[in-house]
């Protein structure tokens, strides 16, 4: 099997957890909508997809989550809340580090939005060792459609199966794979780190 040339990280669910319940629950404070309600509304409206699109900005997000569950915090209240909750997945961070170590090219690909990405790199040291980043709010465009994915092999000027591509949505690995790239569908990180052997031995 080719040796990938370059090793591209979804965000969410790969390198950082999340749970957006713990924003929900800490908005329910200051709003008229109970937690449950405020995180169907999150996960489940087209607003947080607007937003990651780069459809609509920070304020304008606040504005509109803010109309929705009646929510009465201050824009700074709001971005530390809805940004503060992500946590590491370590085995992912020590592995990348270690690619970093080997010399192999490591990217950031992920459907999200500047809030997020402001307190992750504020938070997680590791983060700003990547080569480079790709981010569905400044590319107008989320996975899976191809636009972006054009954005990532121009990014680390390789494609095919010169990409190792991990994720942990299938429809954004199988746009990975119809563009040629090797790519691994993330379940767990014991599952990822014993398919990733095959190329780089422990």
């Amino acid at each position: 099997m080719t040796q990938p040339q370059a090793v591209v990280f979804d965000l969410g669910k790969v390198l950082v957890d999340f749970d957006y319940g713990i924003a929900a629950r800490r908005f329910a404070a200051r709003a008229t909508l109970p937690a449950p309600a405020i995180q169907d509304f999150v996960e489940r409206s087209p607003t947080l997809s607007r937003f990651e699109s780069g459809l609509i900005n920070n304020q304008e997000f606040y504005q509109e989550v803010c109309r929705a569950t009646g929510y009465q915090g201050t824009f700074a209240e709001f971005a530390m809340t809805f940004a503060g909750v992500f946590w590491p997945i370590e085995p992912m961070i020590r592995w990348q580090a270690g690619l970093r170590a080997r010399g192999v090219p490591t990217y950031v690909f992920s459907n999200t939005n500047d809030l997020a990405i402001s307190e992750i790199r504020r938070s997680f040291p590791f983060f700003s060792n990547f080569d480079g980043y790709i981010y569905s709010y400044q590319h107008g465009a989320m996975k899976p459609a191809p636009k972006i994915y054009q954005a990532l092999e121009h990014l680390a000027g390789c494609q095919g199966p010169d990409i190792l591509y991990l994720d942990d949505r299938p429809e954004n690995i199988e746009t990975g794979r119809a563009r040629g790239w090797q790519v691994i569908l993330q379940e767990t990180p014991e599952k990822t780190l014993n398919l990733v052997r095959q190329w780089w031995p422990a």
